[in-house]
């Protein structure tokens, strides 16, 4: 669940229709990977399918009404327009791996490339990404991956009106072994294999 949260913080929202009611949604691109989310909250809703007239692409949307799940949300700190005020919450120690895979699959990017291409020798390396409209987020991010080892991490801001944490080689590599740490297994499917193999194949280029 705590992964659930994780991505709930980046892809998510509270919403109430015109009679009061209480609906928590997830939309997002990766249609396997909400199948898994919906599994692993026990429900049976409908995965609704819609196309994104800007890039024509084709966007997947999870809508459960719920009072009491939407009123545990607003206790961990995510409440209606939560996007400028969003916070880390107060979760067991060992979830927050879960937790920070979560929002990293929604809201992160990893990438992988050679830099000083006019040098006679490029330097391969790769980065990963956090992004967030909430720099306080980010800073507490920080803040919580560097008591895990995870440091190094570069505050940014955007050309837009969003902020950036990143971390490079060393620190991104960290960050790999902490959120996968050889678990896989117990995930339940819940991360996004694309953005693992990226890590996985900077490192089998190292070797």
């Amino acid at each position: 669940m705590a992964y659930v949260l994780g991505f709930f913080a980046a892809d998510g929202y509270i919403t109430l229709n015109k009679r009061g009611a209480n609906f928590w949604c997830i939309q997002i691109k990766d249609k396997d990977l909400l199948y898994k989310i919906r599994e692993v909250v026990g429900s049976n809703h409908k995965i609704s399918e819609r196309h994104n007239k800007i890039n024509k692409s084709m966007v997947y949307r999870l809508q459960i009404g719920s009072m009491e799940m939407c009123d545990d949300l607003r206790i961990l700190g995510y409440r209606e327009n939560k996007t400028r005020c969003l916070v880390v919450p107060q979760i067991p120690t060992k979830y927050f791996k879960d937790f920070i895979r979560g929002y990293f699959d929604g809201d992160g990017n990893v990438w992988s490339g050679y830099v000083h291409k006019e040098r006679p020798n490029p330097l391969l390396t790769i980065r990963c990404v956090f992004t967030s409209c909430s720099e306080v987020f980010l800073k507490q991010i920080r803040d919580k991956l560097g008591i895990y080892g995870v440091e190094r991490g570069v505050l940014s801001k955007g050309k837009g009106d969003y902020h950036r944490l990143t971390y490079s080689t060393k620190g991104a590599l960290t960050f790999y072994n902490f959120v996968y740490n050889g678990r896989v297994k117990d995930f339940k499917g819940l991360y996004l294999d694309r953005k693992k193999k990226v890590f996985e194949k900077y490192i089998k280029m190292q070797l």
